[in-house]
């Protein structure tokens, strides 16, 4: 069936990768990477374990805890490399700060979108600040986690998007840098597109959509 939707995820996507903004923010912070790669992983892990644990991942995504009260929570967790605390104000502002765009992949949207498709920005907000600026030029629909109450992987934010979109997802394509995400959308029947660099997305987009986005 032709894809007639592209839903993208925003962080790692649209941005540089988290691996390289979270390395900029942990030297510029003097964070010990130790502690806060002990931290994610259980954080994480619980996040996508499927066992209806709330942890603060899920709860910052899914909005049912403050973004103030996650930074409290990591910064009790972390400590600098010369043992002292890490300060909570402003923890997720410092921590995406090197967030860059990654304009080749702007760009493929923009042309996806001249060429007909329908867009969609479906994003598991971490209290991020998005570029709200562009959203009415790339985007027919946007569905961020923290204001509809619900996040990837949950089958419920993937209907959403696609009820936004008026379209079934048999003729939709999901993007985004997490596998898990992007197998949760297959199982809906949606086109999974999982982004690894941007080369090899778009040459993957311009397969399936028959266009050229370059």
């Amino acid at each position: 069936m032709t894809v007639r939707g592209l839903i993208t995820d925003w962080g790692g996507v649209l941005t540089t990768p988290l691996k390289e903004t979270i390395t900029a923010w942990i030297e510029a912070d003097d964070i010990d990477a130790d502690a806060y790669r002990l931290v994610m992983r259980e954080w994480v892990s619980e996040a996508y374990a499927g066992d209806g644990v709330v942890n603060p991942i899920h709860g910052l995504e899914d909005g049912s805890l403050s973004p103030a009260e996650f930074e409290r929570r990591l910064a009790e967790r972390l400590r600098t490399r010369t043992g002292a605390a890490v300060p909570a104000d402003g923890l997720l502002t410092r921590m995406f700060l090197a967030f860059e765009p990654v304009e080749p992949m702007y760009d493929a949207l923009r042309r996806a979108r001249a060429a007909g498709l329908r867009t969609c920005l479906l994003s598991n907000s971490w209290g991020n600040t998005y570029p709200r600026e562009l959203f009415a030029e790339l985007f027919d629909a946007v569905v961020i986690s923290s204001e509809v109450r619900l996040r990837k992987p949950d089958p419920a934010i993937f209907h959403h998007a696609l009820e936004l979109l008026g379209l079934p997802p048999e003729e939709c394509a999901f993007i985004d840098d997490i596998e898990h995400n992007v197998r949760a959308a297959e199982e809906l029947g949606i086109t999974g597109v999982h982004y690894v660099d941007t080369e090899s997305t778009v040459a993957r987009l311009e397969h399936l959509l028959g266009i050229s986005l370059i």
